[in-house]
């Protein structure tokens, strides 16, 4: 059995930093080698490895893969659950917390998508799982508390239809052979059969189908296998399955439920020139017309050499990404429409200002807003105060007026807000209502980006030791 075999392949220490799965060896403690120990395994655990090890990189450039949205615990009679709050942690080889078994089914793929490392013009290790394959995998690690969940994407295998199948005949075992209760996500393929689909509805928490590319034409010059009709039409029978199995559940309360986290997409920003406008309108419909719960956008890497292909001199585009995420939460939290932030003649964000702040400085003929006075909805637009803290403030208020050290208490960021708010109709400080002067102010207080802080980045969290194999050679080496 494969769980006797990985016994001796995955090892943990609670006073670790990392978390190694090993092919011949582990090396943990606090981010540097602590010894080496070997152990012995059959060749057959060694292809499950490589596969992992091959699957696991191959799923890194899918970003969509939030696990919330749902809350349901196990019944008693399997193993795992979910929680809305999140689940439980593991660790990558750096370190850092990683929660969902993120893998491929395989990475052998029909299509010849540009942008994609998977393509099948590319000459790339391939490798495939199995379905009793994926179960095990899963099984062992959740059992090592590694993980809560699985995401399970797939490149196509020979037909989408024949990947799907393979796809729910292992989240099937999962199910009901494993009794695994936990959260999975499954990538549904566009061109697959719709029963297998709606099937797999049933037995998946959170499903998803990538929309890739903003726009029909980007899609037509970059992934000409891949047609916006195929991939919408997936997209709206899940949407139509989850509307009409909530209407069954209100009369049949033992209904098994359709996707009951909802569906969520992904976009490539930066491969075409679509402007951040278009992106955030595409974004806006899919969010009305299709009832997604998220839309993830994920930064361009180039990792294939053509020309139809941009160059990317600076890198990745992680700062545009992250003001795509900054208007995702406005739309989808604060009741912003997407013209409001952008226009055909302001088609782009401000690469120094968060889209809030930036409105806020187009619209100042809107400010001060007297926070004891204004509505909920006027109090969300003012920079500094978020969601919790607009509500705090409407609850507040109700046993008398507020002043500038309430709100600090209750969680406002002063240095954002003071510009734009009155409290009793008196400002913090004497400051000029100016977009010039107000601009100057909030620039010198320096943005906090995810990416540049601590030394964190936006690489995919890895099972695997990246330097496993340098201090494997310097430890033989004696």
């Amino acid at each position: 059995m494969l769980s006797a075999k990985l016994r001796g392949m995955i090892r943990t220490n609670l006073c670790s930093r990392y978390v190694a799965v090993e092919g011949n060896f582990i090396l943990c403690k606090n981010g540097r080698p602590s010894g080496l120990q070997t152990t012995h395994m059959p060749k057959t655990s060694e292809s499950i490895m490589e596969k992992l090890k091959i699957l696991s990189d191959a799923a890194k450039y899918d970003v969509s893969c939030s696990s919330s949205g749902v809350g349901r615990r196990g019944d008693g009679t399997g193993i795992g659950n979910t929680l809305a709050a999140g689940i439980c942690h593991s660790f990558g080889a750096d370190g850092r917390c990683i929660s969902l078994l993120k893998i491929l089914f395989t990475n052998e793929c029909i299509y010849d998508c540009k942008y994609c490392i998977n393509r099948k013009s590319n000459d790339v290790p391939r490798a495939s799982f199995t379905p009793d394959e994926i179960c095990e995998l899963t099984i062992q690690f959740y059992r090592r508390n590694y993980i809560e969940g699985l995401f399970l994407s797939s490149g196509i295998l020979y037909s989408p239809t024949y990947t799907m199948e393979l796809i729910y005949e292992a989240v099937h075992k999962l199910r009901t052979l494993y009794r695994f209760q936990g959260y999975i996500h499954v990538k549904a393929i566009p061109g697959a059969d719709p029963e297998i689909v709606n099937r797999l509805g049933l037995l998946a928490d959170r499903m998803s189908v990538n929309l890739e590319l903003p726009t029909a034409e980007g899609l037509k010059k970059l992934a000409p296998n891949k047609h916006r009709r195929n991939i919408l039409t997936p997209m709206r029978q899940i949407q139509q399955g989850i509307i009409q199995n909530k209407n069954e559940l209100i009369v049949y309360k033992n209904t098994p439920s359709f996707v009951p986290a909802g569906q969520s997409t992904q976009m490539i920003v930066g491969a075409t020139p679509e402007s951040d406008y278009q992106i955030m309108m595409v974004a806006e419909n899919l969010y009305k017309k299709f009832d997604l719960k998220r839309v993830y956008y994920s930064a361009f890497v180039s990792v294939n050499e053509d020309k139809e292909l941009p160059a990317l001199p600076g890198g990745p585009p992680l700062l545009r990404e992250h003001r795509l995420y900054q208007a995702d939460w406005l739309l989808r939290f604060y009741g912003f429409e997407a013209e409001e932030l952008l226009s055909e003649d302001k088609p782009n964000f401000n690469i120094l200002l968060d889209p809030k702040a930036d409105w806020a400085l187009r619209h100042l003929e809107q400010f001060p807003v007297e926070i004891n006075r204004a509505d909920y909805h006027r109090i969300l637009r003012v920079p500094g105060i978020g969601v919790k803290s607009a509500q705090r403030i409407v609850r507040a208020r109700r046993n008398g007026n507020l002043n500038f050290e309430d709100l600090k208490k209750i969680g406002v960021t002063l240095k954002r807000a003071l510009y734009f708010i009155t409290c009793s109709g008196k400002m913090m400080y004497p400051t000029k209502i100016e977009e010039d002067y107000i601009t100057r102010n909030l620039l010198s207080n320096k943005e906090k980006l995810p990416f540049d802080r601590d030394g964190m980045t936006y690489r995919q969290l890895s099972l695997f030791d990246d330097n496993q194999e340098m201090l494997w050679n310097q430890a033989v080496s004696g």
